[in-house]
């Protein structure tokens, strides 16, 4: 079987899209986690961080859906710079300037801002039992235990985030203390790690851990969350830009809760796999 996919990027966030929807090369298609694994593989597959099927629209509202994978094949609730990505794909083919896209997340509004695609993430949640963590706390002030570390503040950005604000994100080991802190106790689906610090006013620099993926040099959901963190501790208004590794993003937490994050997204090419035994794929 011969599958099509493009391959994207936001801001370096890199992802693997596939069609599924009728006609599509990839309609009828169950990706195994083994599958999913081999294709986000680096040395023998195509690369990347996640892997976004598009499958026509399950709910009334929405003009697609996308179903996420990340790159150990677990399934992921929200994107956010795949969903951008995704959006700009199918608003080019569409010839539209709006798109509504379920996922299992919930209902994401994208539409087309110049250049770049702005995104509705929905409403942030702040509650500890929508992060979720595993009994009542404080999520400004989640103590994982860590002498070295603040608390963590948490948010749900359609999956679980853990922001913690330091000095300099760029002196922590984030491949030593990522996995342990993304499987901590508290987070019964594990988290999302981010650490922030402020590089000027309504600046902050963000370096992440994702949950099933590992360091990426960009995470949108991680921007949001970290926007949201930064705003509710007063290191930041409620407009923010977050500078990543792979670029800056602007975040926008408006007073009505749902955040807006804006950035590019582009194509790095298009390309054709054979799924047969040889690969693992079969």
């Amino acid at each position: 079987m011969e599958l099509d996919f493009v391959k994207m990027h936001g801001i370096g966030n890199d992802f693997v899209v596939l069609d599924a929807r009728p006609g599509g090369s990839a309609a009828g298609l169950v990706l195994s986690q083994d599958q999913a694994r081999h294709l986000a593989d680096r040395h023998f597959g195509i690369g990347c961080d996640q892997i976004l099927i598009i499958a026509s629209a399950d709910v009334p509202e929405a003009d697609i859906t996308m179903l996420i994978l990340n790159s150990d094949g677990s399934e992921a609730k929200a994107c956010g710079n795949g969903s951008r990505c995704v959006a700009d794909l199918v608003m080019a083919e569409t010839d539209a300037d709006e798109l509504a896209i379920s996922t299992k997340g919930g209902l994401i509004h994208a539409r087309r801002l110049g250049d770049d695609v702005s995104i509705d993430m929905g409403i942030a949640k702040l509650d500890w039992a929508d992060i979720p963590l595993a009994q009542a706390m404080d999520t400004m002030a989640v103590d994982l235990g860590r002498p070295n570390l603040p608390p963590a503040i948490t948010v749900n950005m359609g999956n679980p985030h853990a922001v913690h604000i330091v000095d300099d994100a760029e002196a922590i080991d984030l491949a030593a203390i990522g996995p342990i802190l993304e499987h901590h106790e508290f987070f019964p689906e594990r988290a999302n790690i981010e650490f922030i610090s402020r590089l000027d006013q309504d600046v902050i620099r963000m370096r992440v851990w994702e949950r099933g993926s590992g360091i990426t040099i960009a995470c949108g959901t991680g921007a949001c969350a970290s926007a949201v963190a930064a705003a509710r501790a007063g290191l930041t208004g409620r407009q923010v830009e977050v500078v990543l590794d792979g670029g800056r993003l602007s975040i926008d937490w408006r007073e009505d809760g749902h955040v807006i994050m804006t950035g590019p997204s582009t194509i790095s090419f298009y390309g054709r796999i054979d799924l047969d035994d040889d690969q693992g794929l079969a």
